[in-house]
């Protein structure tokens, strides 16, 4: 049985894209570098845990706009990721923290830039 496409799967795409845009504020957090490796690992670890086929020329787009999210629309929009609150958006097996404040506004962000 293949896998589905990530737009077959209601909020899938919103989901990653937060994911990678956390993924990306967490790196810079603790490493201070814009590190595109973890954004490439991050998108096939969420692909591979939620068992969901993406074009690999969306990949690249959605890696994309996770930056842009990351680097500039996060300051716009009040939203600051410290080296402290990096564990916090996260969940033990490294899924979203759909509980974190930080990641629930994050999700509009990354809902409203789809």
């Amino acid at each position: 049985m293949s896998k589905p496409d990530i737009d077959e799967l209601t909020g899938a795409r919103a989901d990653l894209l937060c994911f990678l845009v956390a993924t990306v504020a967490a790196s810079y957090a603790l490493t201070q570098e814009w590190r595109v490796d973890h954004v490439v690992e991050s998108c096939r670890i969420w692909l591979k845990r939620n068992l969901v086929m993406m074009h690999w020329l969306e990949r690249i787009r959605i890696g994309q706009l996770a930056f842009k999210i990351a680097r500039h629309d996060l300051k716009k929009a009040g939203i600051a990721v410290r080296q402290s609150d990096v564990q916090a958006l996260f969940t033990g097996d490294m899924g979203l923290n759909h509980a974190s404040t930080v990641v629930q506004k994050m999700m509009r962000l990354c809902r409203e830039s789809l």
